[in-house]
């Protein structure tokens, strides 16, 4: 018997990894094909993508979409991972921090940007997640990579003695790190900074109204079927009952003009058949849900 095939939209608590909540959902959906788009750090909360069954399949391209939060960073303190779960390591008390002085730091870490990640992250190092290497005493040196933050806002300033709490609203490309981003605002103002807070509001079209909680979950486990999820998620591209045979045996199809981001293509019955990328004018398939015929 397996479990129920499609997305969760889980509100990711805090004290839990991401993988944490796919073990629950396991237990759960009484299946072990389960994954998730988009590692939270133990400390954030907010929107998980989940996905059961064949919708595993679709993880990998809701990853690559965009995402946004809400998070508090304290400046004029450090701390070896950028956020509150790390050790302090350096603070500078803030002193005569004008909204001039911030909100040109910001706009300095707005738009296309060179982001190093942190070091203690999931990002592996000659086959090692850097996490493992940082917390041996070796941390590595993680190279600087193109992220794009679209929008970097701040919403409310908050001086409480020799810190200085800084709320953000931020929509940023799949790979941004907010602790990076709360790291480099405060190394920006000469006085160091770190995350305190994180809520992952939105994944491409899936939003934190949407999200529900584990127990929620444990009440009642609804999905969201793959072909609704794919609809929301990606173009859509009507296939005639030829066009579904030939996709899912492997063959390819007249480009529409879509590009190589992911379209969702449907059977004549509503069937998700596949997602399909265009290049040299023709449509191929990314990854194949449902064989001719069925």
């Amino acid at each position: 018997m397996t479990g129920p095939s499609g997305l969760l939209i889980v509100d990711k608590p805090p004290g839990l990894t991401s993988h944490d909540v796919v073990a629950r959902i396991r237990k759960l959906a009484g299946t072990r094909r389960v994954g998730h788009a988009g590692t939270l750090d133990p400390m954030a909360t907010g929107v998980l993508v989940v996905g059961i069954e064949k919708a595993t399949r679709l993880l990998g391209h809701l990853a690559l979409t965009d995402k946004q939060y809400t998070g508090t960073i304290r400046l004029g303190q450090s701390t070896d991972s950028d956020d509150a779960d790390g050790t302090l390591i350096a603070a500078v008390p803030v002193k005569n921090l004008t909204d001039a002085d911030l909100l040109a730091a910001v706009g300095g870490l707005t738009g296309e940007i060179q982001q190093i990640p942190p070091g203690v992250s999931a990002i592996k190092v000659g086959g090692q997640r850097s996490y493992r290497l940082a917390r041996a005493g070796a941390p590595p040196e993680l190279a600087a990579r193109m992220v794009t933050v679209s929008e970097f806002a701040v919403e409310t300033v908050r001086p409480a003695g020799e810190v200085t709490d800084v709320d953000v609203r931020v929509t940023c490309s799949s790979g941004t790190y907010i602790r990076a981003l709360a790291r480099d605002l405060g190394a920006a103002l000469g006085v160091g900074g770190h995350l305190t807070a994180l809520r992952r509001t939105r994944v491409g079209p899936y939003r934190i109204d949407q999200a529900r909680s584990l127990d929620e979950l444990a009440d009642r486990l609804e999905v969201t079927a793959i072909g609704e999820a794919a609809a929301a998620a990606f173009p859509r591209r009507e296939l005639t009952g030829d066009e579904a045979r030939l996709i899912a045996h492997g063959g390819r199809l007249a480009a529409l003009g879509s590009g190589p981001a992911p379209v969702a293509a449907f059977g004549p019955d509503g069937t998700l058949i596949a997602l399909l990328t265009e290049e040299d004018g023709r449509a191929r398939s990314l990854v194949v849900f449902e064989p001719a015929g069925g």
